[in-house]
């Protein structure tokens, strides 16, 4: 029986998104935004030389038709990057979901549109209303939180992290994201203290349509605050069945790798891996070699985005992808026969933009295991029913399968 294994790679948008002018990062607008073009551009430019060196080296993605789908999503024709031939089935999927972060993508990934407008905090200071201020420092037994702004997580820690030690105060803010997220000192005001806070205040944000409460753990000492693998999102619940559901309603199981657990929160899933990304690269092994017949395997490498988007790290971006590919070159080998593997992200973040924010951008589809040739262009929500008919179950929602 047929395996499938779908991979995300957080961030790793290719251009070309039609609606992008209706998405800003500060003032400007995503139009033109491209994370693995500029990408491309920037290490062919000698301006990504930190860590590695020269053109973006992406053999095994190339092979599998990442340019090709590039090409299509954009139009940004980049013949130096081309592999001939593709072994694999490629095609650029673009995104209905009014959203540019990880649960829109996820969801609609998994089939479920997102059927609402996210509730998006205003870009003032204070950003967030005074009644769910109240409430945090009623639950957290606090006088009072820091920053209520936007603001890049790295920012806000170099900013506020000592006044956060020294008064007791959590550090809320938030972005262009439709999130909330709560910065504190695992030691100084306790790691299960932020994550109880977190999930006592995620209904009131969930009722408003914010999209995740996000508890943002660190350590350190000022001016060496460092975030820890602690991390944890409180998402909204899909009001919908979604693929790992449908496996799931099957009798298939479900693992999931990364933070898949934390966005869909466990619907549908069995079992859930975490950790950072080379961890969850040996939890995706281990999965292609014990999953059982049927089963589903949906994972997230999260610190393209994480770790280099959002920091603008135009090298650590590219050192990330060319770690992640020589990976799947190791992985495809282990495929068993009849297995599926599926490779694609969830939105950009161009590290070379404006901001700090994600980007909106259509995404790669890269199918390996299903023969080769050009999907097209596709919808986000086709991956999830590809998927189901790939393990011959029913799919739901309005995916159409392209295999």
């Amino acid at each position: 029986m047929s395996r499938a294994f779908l991979v995300v790679m957080d961030s790793v948008g290719i251009g070309g998104a039609p609606d992008a002018d209706s998405y800003f990062n500060d003032t400007r607008p995503d139009t033109g935004a491209d994370t693995l073009g500029h990408i491309v551009d920037a290490c062919a430019a000698g301006q990504a030389e930190d860590g590695r060196s020269g053109p973006l080296h992406l053999p095994n993605l190339a092979k599998l038709g990442l340019f090709h789908a590039a090409d299509l999503a954009s139009g940004a024709h980049r013949s130096a990057m081309i592999a001939d031939p593709v072994n694999a089935r490629w095609g650029a999927a673009t995104e209905q979901s009014k959203g540019k972060d990880t649960p829109s993508g996820h969801w609609e990934l998994a089939g479920l549109p997102v059927p609402w407008d996210w509730h998006y905090f205003p870009d003032t200071q204070p950003a967030f209303p005074a009644d769910l201020i109240a409430k945090a420092c009623d639950i957290a037994g606090v006088d009072g939180t820091l920053a209520n702004c936007h603001g890049s997580g790295t920012v806000m820690l170099d900013r506020f992290g000592a006044e956060h030690v020294r008064t007791g105060q959590p550090i809320c803010y938030t972005s262009a994201d439709s999130v909330f997220q709560i910065a504190a000192h695992e030691e100084h005001f306790g790691l299960d203290r932020l994550l109880d806070l977190c999930e006592r205040i995620a209904p009131t944000l969930h009722a408003m349509k914010v999209g995740r409460v996000i508890a943002r753990p660190f350590v350190g000492e000022e001016g060496s605050y460092q975030r820890t693998a602690n991390r944890h999102d409180y998402a909204i619940t899909p009001p919908e069945p979604i693929l790992t559901n449908w496996v799931q309603d099957a009798g298939r199981a479900v693992h999931a790798i990364g933070k898949i657990g934390d966005i869909f929160t466990m619907e549908g899933i069995d079992t859930v891996a975490k950790g950072p990304d080379d961890v969850l690269m040996e939890q995706l092994f281990a999965a292609v070699d014990t999953m059982a017949d049927g089963s589903l395997t949906f994972a997230n490498f999260v610190e393209f985005d994480s770790l280099y988007g959002h920091r603008r790290n135009v090298s650590g971006y590219a050192r990330h992808l060319e770690w992640f590919d020589a990976q799947i070159g190791r992985l495809l080998p282990l495929m068993r026969a009849g297995d599926l593997l599926l490779i694609t992200a969830d939105h950009g973040n161009d590290p070379t933009w404006t901001g700090t924010d994600h980007t909106r951008e259509r995404v790669p589809v890269l199918v390996a295991g299903c023969g080769a040739g050009q999907i097209g262009q596709v919808g986000f929500a086709d991956v999830a029913a590809s998927i189901a008919a790939h393990l011959n179950i029913p799919a739901q929602g309005p995916g159409r399968s392209f295999l």
